[in-house]
């Protein structure tokens, strides 16, 4: 089986870190590579991966930043980049595996925790559409070869939607492999700033991006 490295970008992680250090401490005993990329935290999110046994490098902030800098140091023929709030599902390590023998690069379905029930609506709608249009998020734990990733020069240097530029990129060597077991990832944001407000900002964010306006004004709207 290919050799896994996981890159996960954090800042100011230190309530989510605990837990996802312990799930990722399976897949390190099995072979697999842990990055943690810290963007310049303030709250000890460094200390406590460090503490934990991980590699720890400091990066630039900026989510596609601390990507691209976990990459360059990653030794594995194949990269997963992780979400500090998302939970991947059982297997994953051999999913992904199997997954990149027909694509060179892929992601999981995404079920997003929370308690309204419009969550689980929205996450059946970006599994959908991603598996329709071949874009895929973030938040769906995207994972590529490395040959693949360097082919399509990385993540672009901009502060949103660096995942949708990828995947545009990668879209041109070849389809994702869309698995269909759930990645987790944290609601928090959506019901911080309301379910509906949240997903009518995406979608004008989206709708922008495809018009052409620049990545920068966009972020200055998601914050």
């Amino acid at each position: 089986m290919v050799k896994l490295s996981i890159v996960v970008p954090v800042l100011n992680e230190a309530h989510a870190l605990p837990a996802l250090l312990q799930r990722l401490s399976t897949l390190l005993h099995d072979g697999c590579e842990v990055i943690i990329v810290d963007g310049g935290s303030t709250d000890g999110s460094r200390a406590i991966a460090g503490q934990a046994g991980f590699t720890v490098v400091h990066s630039a902030r900026g989510r596609a930043r601390q990507m691209n800098a976990g990459a360059a140091l990653a030794s594995g023929q194949a990269l997963l980049f992780l979400h500090a709030d998302t939970c991947l599902p059982d297997g994953a390590a051999v999913l992904m595996a199997a997954a990149l023998q027909t694509s060179c690069w892929g992601r999981f379905d995404v079920h997003i925790a929370g308690r309204p029930r419009m969550l689980r609506v929205i996450g059946c709608m970006m599994n959908w559409r991603s598996r329709l249009s071949g874009i895929a998020t973030g938040d769906q734990a995207m994972f590529v070869s490395r040959a693949a990733f360097d082919m399509a020069g990385g993540f672009p240097d901009q502060p949103l939607m660096e995942d949708i530029e990828l995947s545009t990129r990668l879209r041109q060597l070849a389809r994702p492999a869309c698995l269909r077991q759930r990645a987790i990832t944290s609601g928090r944001r959506w019901e911080a700033n309301g379910v509906w407000r949240t997903m009518l900002l995406m979608w004008r964010l989206r709708f922008a991006y495809w018009r052409g306006v620049p990545a920068g004004r966009l972020a200055e709207a998601y914050r």
